[in-house]
């Protein structure tokens, strides 16, 4: 497997893509019964098969992801052949809380001079959505364009 095996909820989410796949893989209704009772290990491996297929497709759709903490918001930009970083992080000594979009908002609004922000880039180690399929693993869930220029702005880049 590349990714890894769509959970039983959201392969219900997917009934009809999961029909059109057994289709376009050669398989029928009939047959794929057949082999949910019969042979197990084929069945598991077509699910595989799909959700590897699945999980690409909104990979390739993904440009930006970010992690949050109490400590620290890092926001990533997925390029085609890098990933760009922003982090933001508490000074030294201070406290704040990150963990939430509407956190994370109320301390750049109210507190910016309390926050320090760091930016870099690295070319992909392996494949892009690989990667990002490792960020989000991690814990890290969809971002924004929005957010992300905002950041920019804030840090004074554009």
């Amino acid at each position: 497997m590349k990714y890894r095996i769509l959970t039983n909820d959201e392969l219900s989410h997917l009934g009809e893509d999961f029909k059109q796949f057994l289709i376009v893989s050669g398989i029928h209704a009939e047959e794929w019964e057949e082999m949910n009772k019969k042979d197990i290990p084929k069945a598991i491996q077509v699910v595989e098969i799909f959700s590897d297929t699945v999980l690409q497709k909104v990979y390739e759709k993904i440009n930006f992801v970010e992690f949050r903490s109490e400590n620290s918001c890092i926001v990533f930009n997925c390029q085609i052949d890098k990933t760009e970083l922003i982090s933001i992080q508490a000074k030294s000594g201070i406290t704040v809380n990150l963990s939430t979009p509407e956190l994370i908002h109320s301390e750049l609004r109210n507190n910016l001079s309390n926050l320090q922000f760091h930016r870099s880039e690295k070319p992909y180690s392996l494949s892009r959505e690989i990667e990002i399929h490792n960020l989000i693993e991690k814990g890290c869930v969809i971002s924004s364009q929005d957010f992300w220029n905002f950041l920019l702005k804030i840090i004074g880049v554009n």
